[in-house]
């Protein structure tokens, strides 16, 4: 059983369809331990608390630095003895020291096809923004592997999505969210369950 912790910052759709999977059997083998936000006004937690799943919060503005919210962090994680780390719109900086701790344990959903339109400042809305500034006609979403970089950990899936004329960022990303985001995490945590995912020399291999 792959024990689970999901990290969001906002509303968690992501989070939801991750709850879903798990309820209707498309994810197997999985078991949510709890959900871990930076903001206590996060909708995400409402929706782990309707499926029963603890709420936590560990926000850096409740801390005297950011050194003491980094070990508040990774104590809280360690508790929870998970085999997973599983950012689902968490909007926070993972610490150096929580990456090397749980190398190759910790995936993230990230709104384009990487390498493009990734890295620092390219978030949320603002990726959909630049997408439609450059007139791109095909984005996506990507789940990676995180490292000590910034979106620069070994791909374990994609799935693209076509942008329409007349877009704007909110339909872009509601679009993306849909055809791609909430389904692509969800199987990724499964193939990662079942034993089906390998990492070597920096690529991530997906067994059929």
């Amino acid at each position: 059983m792959l024990r689970i912790v999901v990290m969001v910052s906002g509303g968690g759709t992501n989070l939801q369809a991750i709850i879903d999977g798990v309820a209707s059997g498309e994810i197997t083998n999985t078991e949510i331990a709890a959900v871990i936000s930076n903001n206590r006004k996060a909708y995400a937690l409402e929706r782990a608390g309707k499926a029963g799943i603890p709420g936590i919060v560990v926000s850096p503005g409740e801390f005297e630095s950011r050194e003491s919210f980094h070990e508040a962090l990774l104590e809280t994680v360690d508790a929870l003895q998970v085999d997973l780390i599983v950012l689902a719109g968490y909007l926070v900086v993972i610490p150096e020291k929580m990456t090397r701790q749980y190398e190759n344990r910790i995936i993230n959903i990230h709104p384009s096809l990487i390498p493009s339109f990734c890295g620092k400042g390219y978030y949320g809305l603002k990726v959909h923004e630049a997408v439609l500034e450059r007139g791109v006609k095909v984005t996506g979403a990507t789940v990676h592997f995180v490292d000590q970089g910034t979106d620069t950990g070994p791909i374990l899936l994609q799935k693209a999505v076509n942008v329409m004329n007349g877009d704007s960022p909110k339909s872009l990303q509601e679009r993306v969210m849909e055809q791609a985001e909430w389904v692509i995490l969800p199987r990724a945590i499964n193939l990662i369950a079942n034993g089906k995912v390998t990492l070597k020399d920096g690529k991530a291999y997906v067994r059929s």
